[in-house]
């Protein structure tokens, strides 16, 4: 049994987390206040749930990262990724922008996908995510053509360390070149880990892998202690 926490119950210790049934479940209840979000994330909890059911929280052992030194970009996302910088830099159509419409963002990755569904990412959520990036610690990444949101990805940073959250695209491969751009920013600003959560063939394509809990806390533990990141500027893949 879960415990279920109220406005001011702390997280329980992330060992307490199921490990059958529903592996990595650690508590259900509390709220989606940025406060809450920023003492789950520091402790290397993250929410994620469906609509109707509580507020789930959850501590995944093993933990999917992107080391930023490991992420890997195809041929084909090269050619475009040098066609989105050249266009960048010069003024043309394709532009990419930080934090220039984070709840937009938000808002594309809870829509529905052309294979299912919408995400998770319910009007709570965005509350709670729109919060924190007031506060400076949400982020979004965002790929612009002709004036037309059609990629972006976002998460939360806290220190040196990035919690990635969802991403989308409304053109081929954009989702993949925003997320190309905030690697590129990351490793630049010494950001070595992305926090991936769970397990996708997708996001293994791209150089996740799983690591213990443990060693992922233990970066975390360091990570989080690190002076936050000042200016969120975009810069040129390295691969570009």
């Amino acid at each position: 049994m879960i415990p279920w926490l109220d406005a001011h119950t702390p997280f329980p210790d992330v060992s307490e987390a199921l490990t059958i049934d529903a592996p990595g479940l650690l508590a259900a209840g509390a709220d989606l206040s940025p406060q809450r979000l920023l003492l789950a994330y520091q402790n290397g909890i993250f929410p994620w749930f469906s609509e109707g059911q509580p507020i789930l929280w959850w501590s995944t052992d093993p933990r999917m990262v992107l080391y930023t030194d490991d992420f890997k970009v195809s041929d084909s996302l090269k050619k475009t990724l040098r066609r989105v910088e050249r266009s960048r830099t010069s003024g043309g159509p394709w532009q990419v922008r930080f934090d220039s419409d984070f709840e937009a963002v938000m808002r594309a990755c809870a829509a529905p996908r052309r294979d299912g569904p919408g995400t998770w990412i319910s009007e709570d959520i965005i509350d709670g995510y729109t919060g924190l990036h007031a506060l400076g610690y949400a982020h979004s990444s965002e790929v612009w053509l002709d004036g037309e949101l059609v990629g972006g990805a976002y998460g939360v940073c806290i220190g040196r360390m990035f919690y990635g959250e969802s991403m989308f695209a409304r053109v081929s491969d954009a989702s993949k070149v925003a997320l190309a751009y905030l690697v590129a920013f990351l490793r630049k600003n010494g950001v070595r880990m992305v926090d991936c959560q769970q397990e996708t063939g997708h996001l293994a394509s791209l150089g996740a892998a799983p690591i213990p809990r443990s060693v992922f806390l233990q970066h975390l533990r360091a990570a989080i202690r690190e002076p936050a990141i000042s200016s969120w500027e975009p810069v040129a893949p390295l691969d570009a």
